[in-house]
């Protein structure tokens, strides 16, 4: 049976009744006949309360590791994934209805993808929503647009909504070990292997509230940040720069049968 693997990291002082939103938005999705889903929750760091207050269900399953950041606990969550494809969904945002469905059927009705993303819905404190300012139409996602669109401070999609088969993520190393933007950094390190595509749909609801790690003063510590673009170009720079693709050519897979 095809498995899509969610990967949520949980911080020590998550809002438990933020996580069990999120998985009541898991929980009601329908999947296309035969799929079904798993969750991985990734605490990050061994103490924490939230991850206890989910229910008893066997597609739930938690982990727990050293404090590391959100993108050092989706690469722990990565090595339990079972499913076929991976997609991203933060503790504190929720699934929009058909946000899976949505997903496996273009990476199904495109074989020659490795990834796909969707639009955001963005969750106001006041209880209002509204689209990504960004968004970009349906269809292809090219490297260069993605690119462009990260030097201009205007970067496009939400990178907690991506959708990527599993040997893709996993040959890129899973998340970056960065102390924010990893979510982005990875959307833009898939599209220097592989060709991707945009579901204008809203596939995820994105909570703005005061708590969230990027509302803090220190996340956004200008000299850090410079740092960090540069470690995402550069990789990107690198990865471009590599015969490697998704889906491997013939010419790499006769090299492969040869081995």
């Amino acid at each position: 049976m095809p498995l899509i693997s969610v990967i949520t990291p949980v911080r020590a002082d998550a809002d438990a009744s933020l996580l069990l939103e999120a998985f009541a938005s898991l929980d009601a999705q329908e999947l296309p006949a035969g799929w079904s889903w798993e969750w991985i929750v990734q605490q990050d760091g061994r103490t924490g309360d939230a991850v206890q207050s989910l229910p008893s269900d066997p597609r739930i399953r938690v982990g727990r590791g050293r404090q590391g950041g959100a993108g050092v606990a989706r690469t722990l969550g990565l090595a339990r994934a079972q499913g076929e494809v991976v997609r991203a969904l933060d503790a504190d945002d929720l699934l929009t209805p058909g946000a899976l469905a949505r997903d496996i059927e273009t990476l199904e009705a495109h074989p020659g993808i490795g990834w796909c993303i969707s639009g955001c819905l963005d969750l106001l404190p006041d209880g209002s929503s509204a689209p990504g300012p960004y968004d970009p139409p349906e269809g292809p996602l090219s490297l260069h647009s993605l690119q462009e669109a990260f030097a201009a401070d205007a970067f496009p999609v939400v990178g907690t909504h991506l959708a990527v088969r599993t040997p893709v993520l996993r040959a890129l190393g899973g998340w970056p070990a960065l102390p924010a933007l990893e979510a982005l950094a990875l959307v833009l390190f898939c599209a220097a292997v592989s060709p991707g595509r945009m579901i204008a749909q809203p596939g995820g609801v994105y909570r703005k509230h005061s708590a969230q790690t990027t509302a803090h003063t220190d996340y956004w510590d200008a000299e850090e940040f410079r740092v960090l673009r540069k470690a995402i170009t550069s990789r990107v720079d690198a990865l471009q720069s590599q015969a490697w693709h998704w889906p491997p050519s013939v010419t790499d897979v006769a090299k492969e049968q040869r081995k």
